[in-house]
């Protein structure tokens, strides 16, 4: 683009973007950002065969990057706002949530540790470690069966803790 058709195509953008933004600085802004972007176009050898129609497009595109960025900034800052109309934490944030867990977790935790040692120990290679069966046995020195047999009495006092949770909401030991 040569110095005539930039000064051209300026005041002719320039004025098109006015009265788009109705704010005078705004729109210089967004005619050179449309300029700059046009010659970086042309700078990286791509043909433009119409340059005023490419300097509105993209123009027209600035301006609506320009509102998307106003639409997300406007909102009502969250202290003026009555408490009432705060939007709630997320529900695993709220502090009934946060205690539930906690029990819940505390639950659990006291069934496998009330769990014989030996039992205990293949339970938390297998859940925690996430070994397997037959490794569990060799790390043991016990057989593969007796693993399994570690497993299935962990399991099932998991599962009478995970009952008792959801009849009585108390403790599962």
């Amino acid at each position: 683009m040569d110095s005539v058709v930039l000064e051209r195509y300026h005041r002719e953008l320039l004025n098109f973007l006015n009265r788009q933004v109705s704010d005078r600085d705004t729109a210089a802004d967004l005619a050179q950002e449309s300029f700059l972007r046009v010659l970086s176009v042309q700078g990286s050898g791509q043909a433009i065969l119409d340059v005023r129609a490419l300097l509105y497009r993209t123009a027209r595109n600035l301006i609506v990057d320009l509102h998307r960025r106003d639409a997300v900034r406007r909102h009502e800052p969250l202290d003026a706002l009555p408490e009432e109309l705060h939007p709630p934490a997320p529900r695993h944030l709220q502090p009934e949530e946060v205690l539930a867990s906690q029990q819940i977790i505390r639950a659990y935790v006291a069934t496998i540790e009330a769990l014989p040692p030996r039992c205990r120990e293949a339970f938390v290679l297998s859940t925690l470690e996430g070994l397997s069966h037959a490794q569990i046995a060799q790390h043991m020195g016990v057989s593969v069966s007796m693993v399994e047999k570690h497993m299935v009495r962990a399991m099932v006092a998991c599962k009478l803790c995970e009952r008792q949770l959801r009849g009585a909401g108390s403790g599962c030991v």
